[in-house]
């Protein structure tokens, strides 16, 4: 009896660690990859002079995949004629086993498209879900300026959240807790689908203030 006690005992240990280990791997790209975008965005300044901030919801495979442009000054010159700006985009990406990864791209050269150019890096393998909202001090938004419009002349005329820098950025990210589990061959009536584990935060950008201060300065000198 001693030994079938031990021998449950051992098992029942043996099972929460199968089941604990890929779960905190997965904290762990959770947390580096929330301090890689948190980092980027606290840094954020206007990306040109047509578009300050582009953040766009859309869905990928019935499941919500976000896209974020902007500029940062978070980043490190490697080669000559770089400075601190640099141009970035976050966005979800499926791969050849149908699973959405995470991918940052960096353009730190001032090309004609701020929204082109670069490297790719991959910051974190299978999530369920990107979602960005956006803040302007009163409400939060979905949805981040306009690609189909350039900025007005007088920002008082657009909508909030369609000029300019938002305040802060709430950032949700969905991962799938037991990658290793799921059989990408297999057919999804046969894969009982655990709930995402949700990682979210709030990052205020702290250079938007300026920004805006800078703009109503520029439009102000220029209507006198």
């Amino acid at each position: 009896m001693i030994l079938v006690g031990a021998y449950m005992c051992l098992s029942a240990g043996l099972a929460g660690q199968k089941l604990i280990e890929p779960r905190s791997e997965v904290t762990q790209n959770a947390r580096v990859a929330m301090a890689i975008i948190s980092a980027d965005l606290r840094s954020a300044c206007p990306l040109s002079t047509e578009f300050d901030f582009l953040g766009m919801a859309r869905t990928m495979d019935d499941i919500e995949a976000d896209n974020l442009d902007f500029a940062t000054h978070n980043y490190a010159p490697r080669r000559p004629g770089e400075g601190d700006f640099c141009q970035l985009s976050y966005f979800l990406e499926k791969d050849e086993e149908g699973r959405f990864n995470l991918w940052r791209r960096r353009n730190p050269v001032i090309g004609l498209d701020p929204l082109e150019g670069g490297t790719r890096e991959e910051i974190a393998r299978d999530l369920r879900g990107l979602r960005f909202e956006y803040f302007d001090g009163l409400d939060w938004y979905d949805d981040w300026g306009n690609l189909e419009t350039r900025k007005s002349k007088d920002p008082s005329d657009e909508e909030p959240n369609l000029s300019g820098m938002p305040e802060a950025v709430r950032i949700t990210l969905m991962f799938d807790p037991s990658p290793k589990k799921t059989n990408a061959s297999a057919a999804p009536s046969e894969i009982a689908p655990e709930p995402p584990l949700v990682f979210q935060t709030v990052v205020r950008l702290e250079l938007a203030a300026a920004s805006q201060s800078a703009a109503s300065s520029t439009s102000a000198g220029g209507t006198n």
